[in-house]
This record gives C-alpha cells, structure tokens and sequence, in this order.
C-alpha cells in the first residue's frame, strides 16, 4: 500500500480557544512532518494546501457557520488536489470543516462511497436540531450528509446516511436520537469496548458491505484524554491507543478504503512534543 501525504491544515471550523487567539490544529501537520512521519510511512510527499486566513470578522451567534465562505472554498480545492493523488491519501488536518473537501473527492466517484467516521462527538449539528450553529467543526457529519445552511451543503447529500458508520462517540453523546432517527449505524465507545475493537472493525465492513469503497475520517479526540488531551473539546470515555488501532487498522489496509484524514489535534496544547510524537507512532501503527 502506497501512501501519499497532504496537509490540510485548515482551522476555519473551530471557535477560539480564548478570546483574540486562534485555534492551534492548524499547526498539527509540521508538527508530525518534524517527527519523520513521511520517512516513517515511505510516503510520497504530495504537498501541502495553504487555508484562507483565520478571521470571524464581526460575526456573532445567529450568523451562521463562520468562515462559511472560505471552508467552501477550500472543501473544492481539496478535492481538486485529491483527484491528483493516485496512492492512499493521508491527509493531515486541521480541524474536521475540512472533510467536505474528501466528501465533495468521492461524490465525483462513479462508485458508491461510504464513510467512516471516528470521533469523539457525532457532529450532527444543523439548524434543524439546533439553535448554536457556527463552527463548522462540530457540524461536518451533518454537512456532508446534506444537511446544514444551503452554502456549505451541494442540495444533495455527500454521503448518503446509509453508508456512513460512526464510531467511537460517547453514550453521552446528545446527538445519538439525531444518528438513530436518521439510520445512521454506530457505535459509542462502551459498545466498541463489550465487542471487542477487532470485533467491531468486521462489523463495520459488514455494515458497508453493499457500498464499493469508504473513506475513513479519524478525529483524534476518539481517543480518551488520559491518552491524548491536546484536542479542541477532549471528553471523557473515549478509546484507549491500542483499541484504536486494533479498530482502525483493519479499516485503513483493507482494499475498499479509498483515503482517510486526521484532525484536530492542536500542537498549541503540547507544549513538550509528547502528544504530538503519540499521535505520530498511532499513525504509523495505523498505516506502516
């Protein structure tokens, strides 16, 4: 398996960590370049995509998405570079607004695309469920499965809501009605854990058997934060390092996986390189 690396680091989706700052994911790619990640994965080097500015402007809660404009922009000319790839795709994010970029890559496939999606929330958020729409983040499932405000979404849906499985949420997880209603398959960590992480991986293949690929997107605050903390929202009850990868792996090196992204880890909150160099051996155990 040929692997290809492009960085994405985007941070248009997140809200400030504080006030007058920006949020730090945007820095996670160097910071796993410096680790000698390529080296490490004998990855082809495709590059790295400059994201617009980080900049709300006078934007206030009511608005809408932040950013919304620019996220768009920049889903469409990552797409763009993703159709130029022909190994795997390991694209390092950045926050998770930048999974509109490999949703709109794989609604141009002739083939039936699914999704996978790891993540510590489901990200369900839309103004159909909610009042505090505005960080794109915490809305990519719902933007790439059709739902979301009318520039941010194609009219129909990036993936269908049949062919996408999440993985890893917790069982607090205020969105669950929204996943089950919607028929959308998943597993929160105390499901993933009573069946076992290999367990759970076959079931996700079988689960989407009736597509003909899937993209896998890993949001690293899956991971529980006595793991890894350097994350924008870390919650507890999340997966342990080897759970992770015993689920993972099995998804990202089967034939039917077409590509996959990383995001949200933020280097700002890792201020001695500890995090980052765990998030790079995750990584190489995932895919090396």
């Amino acid at each position: 398996m040929k692997i290809a690396v492009l960085d994405a680091p985007t941070n248009l989706g997140l809200r400030p960590p504080v006030p007058g700052a920006v949020p730090g994911c945007y820095k996670a790619p160097g910071a796993l370049r410096d680790l000698d990640l390529l080296r490490r994965l004998d990855a082809r080097d495709a590059g790295h995509l400059v994201a617009p500015r980080y900049d709300r402007g006078d934007w206030k809660p009511g608005d809408g998405v932040f950013h919304a404009p620019q996220i768009a922009a920049y889903a469409r000319a990552l797409a763009d570079r993703l159709r130029d790839i022909p190994e795997l795709p390991l694209v390092l994010g950045g926050d998770c607004s930048l999974l509109l970029g490999p949703a709109l890559h794989a609604a141009a496939d002739p083939r039936r695309i699914g999704l996978v999606y790891l993540d510590g929330s489901a990200d369900l958020r839309h103004p159909g469920n909610s009042t505090v729409v505005g960080a794109a983040g915490g809305e990519a499932l719902a933007l790439v499965t059709g739902r979301g405000q009318a520039d941010l979404t194609t009219g129909e849906p990036l993936f269908a809501d049949e062919d996408v499985v999440v993985l890893g949420i917790r069982d607090y997880d205020e969105e669950i009605p929204d996943l089950t209603a919607a028929g959308i398959a998943f597993r929160h960590t105390p499901a993933i854990r009573a069946a076992g992480a290999p367990a759970s991986a076959a079931w996700v293949r079988s689960t989407l058997a009736h597509v003909d690929a899937y993209w896998v997107h890993l949001d690293v605050d899956v991971l529980d934060p006595t793991v890894l903390h350097a994350v924008d929202a870390p919650d507890p009850g999340g997966l342990t390092a080897l759970e992770l990868v015993e689920l993972v792996r099995p998804l990202v090196t089967a034939p039917e996986c077409i590509g996959m992204d990383l995001t949200i880890f933020d280097p700002d909150l890792d201020p001695d390189g500890r995090q980052a160099r765990l998030v790079a051996d995750l990584v190489v155990d995932l895919l090396a």
